[in-house]
Protein backbone atom coordinates (compact mmCIF):
# COMPACT_ATOMS: atom_id res chain seq x y z
CA UNK A 1 0.00 0.00 0.00
CA UNK A 2 1.36 3.55 -1.03
CA UNK A 3 0.41 5.67 1.89
CA UNK A 4 1.57 8.72 0.34
CA UNK A 5 -1.19 8.15 -1.86
CA UNK A 6 -3.74 7.08 1.03
CA UNK A 7 -6.65 9.73 1.01
CA UNK A 8 -9.71 9.80 3.91
CA UNK A 9 -12.86 9.29 1.30
CA UNK A 10 -16.04 11.41 2.72
CA UNK A 11 -17.70 10.70 -0.66
CA UNK A 12 -17.28 9.58 -4.22
CA UNK A 13 -17.68 11.59 -7.36
CA UNK A 14 -19.81 9.91 -10.25
CA UNK A 15 -18.14 11.69 -13.85
CA UNK A 16 -20.48 9.58 -16.26
CA UNK A 17 -22.93 12.71 -16.02
CA UNK A 18 -20.51 14.87 -17.37
CA UNK A 19 -21.81 18.76 -18.35
CA UNK A 20 -25.61 18.44 -19.19
CA UNK A 21 -26.34 21.76 -18.36
CA UNK A 22 -30.30 23.34 -19.05
CA UNK A 23 -31.08 19.67 -20.45
CA UNK A 24 -30.80 18.47 -16.77
CA UNK A 25 -34.15 19.31 -16.03
CA UNK A 26 -35.46 17.35 -19.48
CA UNK A 27 -33.33 14.65 -18.24
CA UNK A 28 -34.99 14.92 -15.02
CA UNK A 29 -38.54 14.82 -15.84
CA UNK A 30 -38.21 11.71 -18.13
CA UNK A 31 -36.46 9.89 -15.37
CA UNK A 32 -39.43 10.78 -12.94
CA UNK A 33 -42.16 9.51 -15.41
CA UNK A 34 -39.69 6.27 -15.75
CA UNK A 35 -39.73 5.73 -12.53
CA UNK A 36 -43.16 5.99 -11.92
CA UNK A 37 -44.38 3.97 -15.14
CA UNK A 38 -42.03 1.49 -13.60
CA UNK A 39 -43.84 1.48 -10.09
CA UNK A 40 -47.02 1.26 -11.58
CA UNK A 41 -47.04 -1.55 -14.53
CA UNK A 42 -45.31 -3.45 -11.50
CA UNK A 43 -47.67 -2.59 -8.79
CA UNK A 44 -50.86 -3.42 -10.80
CA UNK A 45 -49.74 -6.87 -11.91
CA UNK A 46 -49.04 -7.76 -8.13
CA UNK A 47 -52.72 -6.09 -6.93
CA UNK A 48 -54.42 -8.14 -10.04
CA UNK A 49 -53.15 -11.40 -8.70
CA UNK A 50 -53.69 -10.67 -5.29
CA UNK A 51 -57.40 -9.14 -6.03
CA UNK A 52 -58.08 -12.18 -8.34
CA UNK A 53 -58.37 -15.79 -6.04
CA UNK A 54 -58.01 -17.71 -9.50
CA UNK A 55 -54.63 -16.47 -9.59
CA UNK A 56 -53.23 -17.45 -5.81
CA UNK A 57 -51.12 -20.47 -7.50
CA UNK A 58 -47.52 -20.99 -7.23
CA UNK A 59 -46.53 -19.76 -11.01
CA UNK A 60 -48.63 -16.61 -9.96
CA UNK A 61 -46.52 -16.31 -6.35
CA UNK A 62 -43.10 -16.60 -7.94
CA UNK A 63 -44.01 -13.57 -10.20
CA UNK A 64 -45.22 -11.28 -7.76
CA UNK A 65 -42.14 -12.19 -6.37
CA UNK A 66 -39.78 -11.17 -9.24
CA UNK A 67 -42.04 -7.40 -9.36
CA UNK A 68 -41.68 -6.58 -6.04
CA UNK A 69 -37.80 -7.27 -6.72
CA UNK A 70 -37.82 -5.13 -10.21
CA UNK A 71 -39.65 -2.26 -7.64
CA UNK A 72 -36.82 -2.58 -5.29
CA UNK A 73 -34.17 -3.07 -8.29
CA UNK A 74 -35.18 0.23 -9.92
CA UNK A 75 -35.90 2.53 -6.43
CA UNK A 76 -31.95 1.57 -5.43
CA UNK A 77 -31.05 3.55 -8.96
CA UNK A 78 -33.90 6.47 -9.91
CA UNK A 79 -34.31 8.16 -6.77
CA UNK A 80 -30.14 8.10 -6.75
CA UNK A 81 -30.26 9.27 -10.41
CA UNK A 82 -32.84 12.01 -10.04
CA UNK A 83 -30.88 13.71 -7.39
CA UNK A 84 -27.67 13.21 -9.43
CA UNK A 85 -28.90 14.73 -12.38
CA UNK A 86 -29.81 18.10 -10.88
CA UNK A 87 -26.59 18.20 -8.79
CA UNK A 88 -23.77 19.97 -10.48
CA UNK A 89 -20.88 18.45 -8.44
CA UNK A 90 -22.51 14.74 -9.07
CA UNK A 91 -20.94 13.80 -5.46
CA UNK A 92 -22.48 10.60 -4.07
CA UNK A 93 -21.52 9.82 0.26
CA UNK A 94 -18.90 7.01 1.29
CA UNK A 95 -22.15 5.43 3.24
CA UNK A 96 -25.06 6.09 0.21
CA UNK A 97 -22.57 4.30 -2.23
CA UNK A 98 -22.80 1.48 -0.24
CA UNK A 99 -26.41 1.15 0.59
CA UNK A 100 -26.69 1.53 -3.29
CA UNK A 101 -24.24 -1.04 -3.97
CA UNK A 102 -26.72 -3.70 -1.58
CA UNK A 103 -29.57 -2.94 -3.17
CA UNK A 104 -28.01 -2.96 -7.06
CA UNK A 105 -26.21 -6.15 -6.40
CA UNK A 106 -29.11 -7.70 -3.87
CA UNK A 107 -31.47 -6.66 -7.21
CA UNK A 108 -29.31 -8.45 -9.52
CA UNK A 109 -29.05 -11.96 -6.89
CA UNK A 110 -32.77 -12.26 -6.29
CA UNK A 111 -33.86 -11.56 -9.86
CA UNK A 112 -31.70 -14.09 -11.03
CA UNK A 113 -32.19 -16.34 -8.30
CA UNK A 114 -36.29 -15.94 -8.98
CA UNK A 115 -36.06 -17.06 -12.57
CA UNK A 116 -34.13 -19.81 -11.47
CA UNK A 117 -37.30 -21.15 -9.34
CA UNK A 118 -39.45 -19.75 -12.33
CA UNK A 119 -37.28 -22.74 -14.71
CA UNK A 120 -37.80 -24.94 -12.14
CA UNK A 121 -41.67 -24.68 -12.04
CA UNK A 122 -41.81 -24.92 -15.28
CA UNK A 123 -39.65 -27.65 -15.83
CA UNK A 124 -41.94 -29.49 -13.35
CA UNK A 125 -45.24 -28.34 -14.44
CA UNK A 126 -44.21 -29.64 -18.32
CA UNK A 127 -42.05 -32.99 -17.33
CA UNK A 128 -43.84 -33.97 -14.40
CA UNK A 129 -47.12 -32.72 -14.92
CA UNK A 130 -49.23 -35.41 -12.47
CA UNK A 131 -46.66 -33.99 -9.84
CA UNK A 132 -46.87 -30.67 -9.79
CA UNK A 133 -49.33 -30.08 -7.58
CA UNK A 134 -47.37 -31.98 -4.56
CA UNK A 135 -44.00 -30.94 -5.79
CA UNK A 136 -44.94 -26.85 -6.20
CA UNK A 137 -47.08 -25.85 -3.58
CA UNK A 138 -48.02 -22.39 -2.83
CA UNK A 139 -46.17 -22.86 1.04
CA UNK A 140 -43.03 -24.24 -0.88
CA UNK A 141 -42.94 -21.24 -3.26
CA UNK A 142 -43.42 -18.79 -0.21
CA UNK A 143 -40.98 -20.49 1.77
CA UNK A 144 -38.04 -20.59 -1.44
CA UNK A 145 -38.97 -16.52 -2.06
CA UNK A 146 -38.28 -15.88 1.82
CA UNK A 147 -34.66 -17.90 1.67
CA UNK A 148 -34.03 -16.59 -1.62
CA UNK A 149 -34.33 -13.19 0.02
CA UNK A 150 -32.42 -13.74 2.90
CA UNK A 151 -29.52 -16.09 0.80
CA UNK A 152 -28.56 -12.74 -1.28
CA UNK A 153 -29.24 -10.04 1.23
CA UNK A 154 -26.25 -12.77 3.27
CA UNK A 155 -24.26 -13.18 0.24
CA UNK A 156 -24.37 -9.35 -0.65
CA UNK A 157 -23.15 -8.25 2.66
CA UNK A 158 -20.67 -10.92 3.22
CA UNK A 159 -19.28 -9.03 -0.16
CA UNK A 160 -19.49 -5.97 0.93
CA UNK A 161 -17.41 -6.81 4.31
CA UNK A 162 -14.56 -7.07 2.42
CA UNK A 163 -15.43 -4.00 0.60
CA UNK A 164 -15.81 -1.82 3.08
CA UNK A 165 -12.43 -2.53 4.62
CA UNK A 166 -10.03 -1.27 1.89
CA UNK A 167 -8.02 1.68 2.18
CA UNK A 168 -8.53 3.86 -1.25
CA UNK A 169 -6.49 5.85 -2.50
CA UNK A 170 -9.43 7.84 -4.91
CA UNK A 171 -13.13 8.97 -4.83
CA UNK A 172 -13.57 9.11 -8.83
CA UNK A 173 -15.93 6.20 -10.41
CA UNK A 174 -17.10 6.46 -13.91
CA UNK A 175 -20.37 5.69 -13.44
CA UNK A 176 -23.65 7.00 -12.99
CA UNK A 177 -23.82 4.90 -10.02
CA UNK A 178 -21.64 2.91 -7.94
CA UNK A 179 -20.47 -0.30 -8.24
CA UNK A 180 -18.72 -2.85 -6.27
CA UNK A 181 -16.06 -3.07 -8.51
CA UNK A 182 -15.03 -0.23 -9.32
CA UNK A 183 -14.97 1.26 -5.41
CA UNK A 184 -12.56 -2.20 -5.07
CA UNK A 185 -10.61 -0.70 -7.76
CA UNK A 186 -10.29 2.58 -6.29
CA UNK A 187 -8.18 0.50 -3.13
CA UNK A 188 -4.33 1.02 -2.69
CA UNK A 189 -5.15 -1.37 0.17
CA UNK A 190 -2.92 -5.00 -0.05
CA UNK A 191 -6.28 -6.73 0.52
CA UNK A 192 -7.70 -5.36 -2.95
CA UNK A 193 -6.85 -8.51 -4.60
CA UNK A 194 -8.41 -10.68 -2.46
CA UNK A 195 -11.50 -8.06 -2.63
CA UNK A 196 -11.34 -8.77 -6.49
CA UNK A 197 -12.04 -13.11 -5.54
CA UNK A 198 -14.58 -12.63 -3.43
CA UNK A 199 -16.09 -10.45 -6.15
CA UNK A 200 -15.31 -13.02 -8.76
CA UNK A 201 -16.43 -15.67 -6.35
CA UNK A 202 -19.65 -14.43 -5.30
CA UNK A 203 -20.81 -12.02 -7.93
CA UNK A 204 -20.33 -14.39 -10.48
CA UNK A 205 -19.77 -17.96 -9.38
CA UNK A 206 -22.65 -18.25 -7.01
CA UNK A 207 -25.12 -15.52 -8.33
CA UNK A 208 -24.19 -16.56 -11.86
CA UNK A 209 -22.59 -19.55 -13.11
CA UNK A 210 -25.03 -21.85 -10.51
CA UNK A 211 -28.28 -20.49 -11.27
CA UNK A 212 -27.08 -20.71 -14.92
CA UNK A 213 -25.97 -24.27 -14.46
CA UNK A 214 -29.56 -25.31 -13.54
CA UNK A 215 -31.70 -23.26 -15.81
CA UNK A 216 -30.08 -25.07 -18.19
CA UNK A 217 -30.38 -28.73 -16.90
CA UNK A 218 -33.95 -27.85 -16.80
CA UNK A 219 -34.85 -26.31 -20.68
CA UNK A 220 -32.36 -29.74 -21.61
CA UNK A 221 -34.96 -32.10 -20.09
CA UNK A 222 -38.05 -29.39 -21.17
CA UNK A 223 -36.82 -29.67 -24.59
CA UNK A 224 -35.96 -33.48 -24.13
CA UNK A 225 -40.15 -33.39 -23.04
CA UNK A 226 -41.23 -31.54 -26.15
CA UNK A 227 -39.53 -33.55 -28.80
CA UNK A 228 -40.74 -36.92 -28.11
CA UNK A 229 -44.48 -35.27 -26.94
CA UNK A 230 -47.81 -34.43 -28.60
CA UNK A 231 -48.44 -30.83 -30.73
CA UNK A 232 -50.88 -29.81 -27.47
CA UNK A 233 -47.81 -30.17 -24.98
CA UNK A 234 -45.49 -28.36 -27.06
CA UNK A 235 -47.79 -25.60 -27.46
CA UNK A 236 -48.23 -25.53 -23.80
CA UNK A 237 -44.31 -25.55 -23.37
CA UNK A 238 -44.07 -22.52 -25.57
CA UNK A 239 -46.41 -20.46 -24.19
CA UNK A 240 -45.36 -20.71 -20.81
CA UNK A 241 -41.87 -21.00 -21.30
CA UNK A 242 -41.49 -17.73 -23.94
CA UNK A 243 -41.89 -15.16 -21.02
CA UNK A 244 -39.31 -16.53 -18.80
CA UNK A 245 -36.98 -17.32 -21.56
CA UNK A 246 -37.86 -13.61 -22.73
CA UNK A 247 -37.04 -12.22 -19.34
CA UNK A 248 -34.11 -14.22 -18.69
CA UNK A 249 -32.40 -13.56 -21.86
CA UNK A 250 -32.85 -9.88 -21.44
CA UNK A 251 -31.65 -10.13 -17.79
CA UNK A 252 -28.62 -12.49 -19.15
CA UNK A 253 -27.52 -9.42 -21.65
CA UNK A 254 -27.57 -6.92 -18.55
CA UNK A 255 -25.86 -8.81 -16.19
CA UNK A 256 -23.34 -9.52 -19.31
CA UNK A 257 -22.67 -6.00 -20.13
CA UNK A 258 -22.60 -4.68 -16.76
CA UNK A 259 -19.64 -7.03 -16.03
CA UNK A 260 -17.82 -5.90 -19.48
CA UNK A 261 -17.89 -2.63 -18.96
CA UNK A 262 -17.15 -2.15 -15.81
CA UNK A 263 -13.93 -3.76 -16.42
CA UNK A 264 -12.76 -2.79 -19.88
CA UNK A 265 -12.23 0.38 -20.97
CA UNK A 266 -15.20 1.41 -22.94
CA UNK A 267 -14.36 4.79 -24.53
CA UNK A 268 -15.29 4.09 -28.23
CA UNK A 269 -18.44 3.68 -27.32
CA UNK A 270 -20.58 6.88 -28.18
CA UNK A 271 -21.37 8.61 -24.37
CA UNK A 272 -24.64 8.86 -24.89
CA UNK A 273 -24.80 5.07 -25.37
CA UNK A 274 -22.59 4.73 -22.91
CA UNK A 275 -24.87 6.43 -20.33
CA UNK A 276 -28.45 4.72 -21.48
CA UNK A 277 -26.84 1.42 -21.51
CA UNK A 278 -24.89 1.94 -17.60
CA UNK A 279 -28.70 1.88 -16.74
CA UNK A 280 -29.95 -0.68 -18.68
CA UNK A 281 -30.40 -3.50 -15.93
CA UNK A 282 -32.52 -1.32 -13.64
CA UNK A 283 -34.85 0.31 -15.82
CA UNK A 284 -35.69 -1.75 -18.93
CA UNK A 285 -35.87 -4.82 -17.07
CA UNK A 286 -38.29 -3.62 -14.70
CA UNK A 287 -39.99 -2.56 -17.30
CA UNK A 288 -40.01 -5.67 -19.40
CA UNK A 289 -41.09 -8.35 -17.08
CA UNK A 290 -44.40 -6.98 -16.06
CA UNK A 291 -45.27 -6.17 -19.73
CA UNK A 292 -44.12 -9.59 -20.88
CA UNK A 293 -46.01 -11.62 -18.42
CA UNK A 294 -49.13 -9.46 -18.16
CA UNK A 295 -49.74 -9.27 -21.79
CA UNK A 296 -48.31 -13.08 -22.52
CA UNK A 297 -49.94 -14.86 -19.96
CA UNK A 298 -53.86 -15.15 -20.47
CA UNK A 299 -55.15 -15.71 -17.14
CA UNK A 300 -53.52 -12.20 -16.28
CA UNK A 301 -54.91 -10.73 -18.82
CA UNK A 302 -58.09 -11.33 -18.58
CA UNK A 303 -58.30 -10.94 -15.14
CA UNK A 304 -57.01 -7.22 -15.69
CA UNK A 305 -60.15 -6.61 -17.86
CA UNK A 306 -62.06 -7.83 -15.87
CA UNK A 307 -60.68 -6.09 -12.99
CA UNK A 308 -61.16 -2.33 -15.47
CA UNK A 309 -64.91 -3.70 -16.30
CA UNK A 310 -65.94 -4.24 -12.58
CA UNK A 311 -64.26 -1.94 -10.53
CA UNK A 312 -63.45 1.60 -13.07
CA UNK A 313 -66.20 0.88 -15.77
Amino acid sequence: MDLGQLVFVVSFVLTMYGNIGNFKYLYFIVTVLLYMLIIFVNAVVIVIIYVDINLHEPMYLILCGLLANEIYGSTGLLPCLMAQILSDTHEISVSYCFIQIFCLHTYAGIEYAILTVMAYDRYVCICKPLHYNVIITKRKIQQVIVAVWIYVFVEVGVLLSFTIRLKLCGNIINRVCCSNHLVAQLSCSSNREMSHIHDLVFGLVLSVAVPTGFISFTYIKILAVCLNSSKDTKQKAVSTCTPHLVALLSFSFGCFHELITQRFDMAFVPYPLRVISSTYLFTFQPLLSPIIYGFKLSKIRHSYQNFIATKLL
